[in-house]
This record gives C-alpha cells, structure tokens and sequence, in this order.
C-alpha cells in the first residue's frame, strides 16, 4: 500500500443546505493526503419530480427509478449538484475533478434484474465495477474525484445507483492500492441508540451488534443500506470505516465500525 486515502460521502441532508454543504467541503479541504468524495441527490431531484406530478418512491432507502425518473436524478446528480460541490471546492483550493460513472468508464454497472420489486433503471455494482487505475492516477496527480450517483452499463444506459454502494465498491477497488479509510458523512454525530438524542452515538458497533439493532427497529430505512455497504466495505478489507456528523470529521465524535 502505497498511503493512506481518505474516501468521504455525504447524502441529501448535507446537499440540501448550502450552509451546511460550505462547511462540510471546508473542513474536507483541512484533511491532510489524499481524498476521494461520492455524493448522492437531495430534495431537489424529488421536489421537481413531485412539481412534474411523478410520486418519488424509495423501498428501504433505495430510489425506485423509472424512465422519467432517471433523466432527472441523472440532471441534479450529474449536472447541478456535482458541478456545485467541484465549485465550492475549487474555493477552498481544492483542485476537484467532477465524474459520473461514464465518465472514463470509471464505474459501469449492471441493471437490476426484475425479481417482487422492479427497481427500474437501477444499477447494480459487480465486482469490476470500479476502474481503479483511473481513480489512481487521478489522485496521483492531485486531483481529488468527486463521483456521483449515476453509473452506466456500457451499452449507452444510464443508471441511478446507491451513493452508499458506490462509495463501499470505490473503497474495496482502492483497498489493493491504499490504506484506506471510508467515511459516511450525514447530518447525526453517527450511529444513535437513540434516534432522537443526538448524544446516544455508538463509538464501535460490530456487525453481531448492527443486526440486533436492526431487528429490534432501532436501525431502520436510510441507514440500512448505509451500514450493509458499510459492513461489507469493511469485511473487504478496507482499514476503516466511520460513521460520523459532517462537519466533525475532524474530531473524534463519531461511530467506528468492527468485524467483531
């Protein structure tokens, strides 16, 4: 392994707010080495869906993505959204280099086969998924990769594609190449036994102990898909994975996740 990187994603509750999102990507801008950024949508991709009279629909914290659908997460997480995040960046000193996953091929993915529920045009990630070489070479010449939700299957589709999911396979590709550390960045200090007291964060929370939380209703929707791609980033031998409040991803707040 060559160094350390550090791989960040942050979702909607952070995209939503200009305030938030400047104060998140300045402390980014602080974190010393190496870095990686994936981002998912926010509220605007499904408040102009419901504005065009399309009804958004997640199943556990995953968007079902018809035609219209796609074209226009594809427009707010490729277009608005990632140029927005390389331009707040670019005013921190931050060289950043915005992609989807058709950019250079860099994440192309499979649509997911139609079993009780028909995602739509949702991208499934195999496991060649992510062109590492690339993401390489882009950071060995101080770049930092700032990718979005939207893959490509290589026939010319689009997909919409978990931002949690990319963000664990980018991890494992890299894993080979760098020691690498994967944060989930989000609006909460990080996993609460409480949902409703912010001070209840878990400091370490194994895979035994993540199950049990989630039988019992403590863990629940967006954070299902969150910890699974998370848990499985680590059982794939990335160094370490965090769960943790965006703008403190330089204290020591936060959820560290552990094989057992």
């Amino acid at each position: 392994m060559s160094t350390d990187l550090k791989i960040f994603k942050i979702g909607g509750g952070i995209l939503d707010d200009m305030v938030e999102l400047r104060r998140f990507l300045a402390e980014l801008a602080r974190v010393p080495g190496p870095k990686l950024l994936v981002h998912g949508g926010g509220k605007g991709a499904s408040q102009l869906l419901a504005q065009l009279g399309i009804a958004p629909r997640l199943v556990q914290g995953r968007r079902i993505t018809d035609a219209a659908t796609l074209d226009i997460v594809t427009m707010f997480y490729a277009g608005k959204t990632n140029k927005q995040v390389v331009a707040l960046l670019q005013a921190e000193g931050v060289n950043a280099l915005g992609l989807s996953g058709a950019d250079g091929n860099v994440i192309r993915a499979v649509k997911r086969p139609v079993t009780d529920i028909d995602y739509g045009f949702v991208g499934d990630l195999p496991a060649d998924a992510v062109d590492a070489g690339l993401l390489g070479q882009l950071l060995q010449s101080g770049l930092l990769p700032v990718l979005c939700a939207i893959t490509h299957d290589g026939q010319g589709q689009l997909l919409n594609t978990n931002a949690d999911t990319i963000a664990s396979a980018v991890a494992r590709a890299l894993t080979p190449h760098y020691a690498v550390e994967l944060h989930f960045c989000f609006e909460k200090n990080g996993v609460l036994a409480d949902v409703n007291d912010d001070d209840s964060v878990i400091p370490q929370l194994t895979a035994a102990q993540y199950q049990q939380l989630r039988s019992a209703g403590v863990i629940a929707a967006g954070m299902v898909p969150k910890l699974d791609n998370a848990f499985a980033a680590l059982e794939a031998g990335v160094a370490r994975v965090v769960i943790e409040h965006a703008q403190r991803i330089n204290e020591s707040v936060k959820t560290i996740l552990c094989r057992s």
